[in-house]
């Protein structure tokens, strides 16, 4: 990859409803005869009638189309039958976006203009070009990443969501959405007729909005994550007969790690997660002290980046997936994930990079607020809300002090509650000093919020703050509290399956045991599963060392293997 940024975060504040293609050339190559000769061997020539779509929003797309002769005509439409144009395909060009390196569902149209000739590459076959042929793929697979950020910066495509920007369950739809980089706009049926005429039409209850139009036409009545990432295909495809080498619980750094790393030399990867990939690394406005990234990348550009490399090397991502249970010690020596839909997933081995979230503390009346002024993230979503408002931050660590500069540019002041006396302790240096010298960022230490105080619509407009050295109580007005203060480790999936945790949940690793043979590094108490990143006991809570422990476990995953597969003597 180029120094530019190739990834899906570039527009999460893009204006929508744009159609601008800065990056013309990278986003629409023109092959040359002889490139593609070279990548014929990869497909199947394909003939289509004039009129005759070759893919279609909402279904399955069947690969990359090379245009051989002819026009295909691209187009982006919503579920309420809005159209717009967006490529014209000729021959030498190419028609694919992102999706198609793991065969999911088509984001847009693609209509023969005329007769057309195209070689059709298969999903499996794409990516065995993108690694054969080098040089040729990294152009491919940069107008790939390029054109699902195009589809999502131009804000026509998609999901229609119908309700008010500040609803709670706005915010949480819009969010997962924008973390797994799926094209969506939003329609205020204050102000917009179409939305309006949705609304009377289907005369949802308050609890009901927002209302969601699936490209197909379906209207959800505010849906679940799983029930909207079904509607729209955005589920992995899963077969019920394949035991992959590996399956990876976990989609954040440490597990997209493991995912690319195993992946690329040659392993079958599953990976489940139940939001987004990503974790909570990738909500990080920016981190400035990763290598390589002297001027800093946020955590869904560096997480999108390892998303797609996964993809491209074959690993299967199943997202949004939970895996509610791991059973260990079958008859045949394979492991069973059981899922949230009852199906079930089987591996030789399993990852578990399942991270932690965010704690939530005991403040009074905490849960009758969270996404309703409480947020345990800050993305540009919430940032928006907090336009030209007060807001309080509470947390000392690295992901406070990114998340308080990151609001500081949104907010009119941002109030930073420590527990502690200082930062040194908890944060890196360059972050204390880019708090310190940002003029509207106030630390407030030794001190914790107690309780929470709302409106009669439930929204959060005042806190309760307490001195940890005087015990006065002091109460505030703010109608929004970011939370960043520790975490727990998500492994209650792993009850009675015989992984050892330590006291506070987070896995244990290369325990002593009586085995007949070593213990792998990054091994649990179970033979076969490993643990890597934060939920791993004693790991160090950064992203470099996720990574780097992802990166570590591949080695223990194929000694592993190894020794399963060794004929006994």
């Amino acid at each position: 990859m180029t120094g530019e940024s190739d990834d899906m975060s570039e527009v999460l504040d893009a204006k929508p409803g744009t159609r601008v293609y800065p990056r013309h050339d990278q986003t629409f190559p023109v092959l040359t005869a002889a490139e593609i000769d070279r990548i014929r061997r990869f497909g199947e020539v394909k003939h289509y009638a004039d009129g005759e779509r070759l893919f279609e929003t909402g279904k399955i797309g069947p690969g990359m189309f090379v245009i051989l002769s002819g026009h295909v005509c691209v187009t982006q439409r919503d579920g309420l039958g809005h159209v717009s144009p967006v490529a014209d395909h000729g021959p030498g060009e190419f028609s694919a976006e992102i999706a198609q390196l793991s065969g999911r569902v088509a984001l847009v149209d693609g209509t023969a203009e005329g007769e057309v000739e195209a070689l059709l590459i298969a999903p499996d076959r794409l990516r065995a070009l993108l690694v054969a042929e080098a040089d040729l793929g990294e152009r491919i697979m940069r107008a790939l990443i390029l054109r699902r950020v195009n589809l999502i910066q131009g804000g026509v495509g998609g999901p229609v969501l119908i309700g008010a920007e500040q609803s709670p369950d706005m915010v949480r739809i819009m969010g997962f959405l924008t973390r797994n980089g799926w094209p969506h706009h939003r329609l205020d049926p204050r102000s917009d007729h179409d939305a309006a005429d949705i609304v009377a039409r289907y005369s949802p209850s308050p609890h009901e909005l927002p209302l969601v139009v699936a490209p197909d036409g379906t209207v959800l009545r505010n849906p679940l994550e799983g029930d909207l990432a079904r509607a729209l295909g955005m589920n992995g495809r899963l077969s019920a007969d394949k035991i992959y080498d590996v399956v990876i619980v976990g989609c954040g750094p440490a597990g997209l790690s493991t995912a690319v790393y195993a992946a690329s030399e040659g392993l079958s990867v599953a990976v489940c997660d139940q939001r987004a990939f990503g974790g909570q690394a990738g909500a990080s406005a920016r981190i400035e002290n990763y290598l390589g990234f002297p001027t800093g990348i946020t955590g869904h550009a560096l997480t999108a980046r390892a998303f797609n490399q996964a993809q491209k090397f074959g690993a299967d991502m199943l997202i949004p997936v939970e895996v509610k249970a791991l059973e260990c010690g079958r008859n045949d020596g394979t492991f069973e994930l059981t899922l949230d839909d009852g199906a079930a997933l089987r591996s030789r081995a399993v990852v578990i990079a399942s991270g932690a979230r965010y704690r939530r503390p005991g403040i009074q009346n905490l849960a009758a607020f969270e996404g309703r002024g409480v947020y345990y993230w800050a993305s540009p979503i919430e940032a928006r809300l907090c336009k030209d408002q007060d807001v309080v931050l509470v947390g000392g660590g690295n992901s406070a002090g990114q998340a308080a500069v990151f609001l500081s540019t949104h907010a009119r002041r941002v109030h930073m509650v420590i527990r502690g006396g200082g930062l040194a302790a908890s944060m890196s240096r360059y972050l204390i000093e880019r708090i310190e010298s940002t003029p509207n960022i106030e630390l407030v230490f030794n001190t914790e919020i107690v309780a929470l105080g709302g409106t009669e619509d439930g929204g959060l407009d005042t806190i309760t703050l307490r001195s940890r050295l005087s015990g006065e109580d002091t109460p505030m007005a703010v109608r929004n509290l970011f939370l960043f203060v520790g975490a727990d480790p998500a492994t209650g999936w792993l009850d009675g399956c015989g992984v050892n945790r330590d006291r506070d949940g987070f896995v244990v690793t290369a325990a002593a045991a009586d085995r007949a043979r070593a213990i792998q590094p990054l091994e649990t108490t179970v033979p076969g599963v490993f643990a890597v990143g934060d939920v791993r006991s004693g790991s160090v809570k950064r992203v470099g060392g996720a990574i780097g422990e992802g990166a570590q476990v591949v080695a223990a995953l194929h000694a592993y293997l190894a020794d399963e597969l060794k004929p006994v003597k």
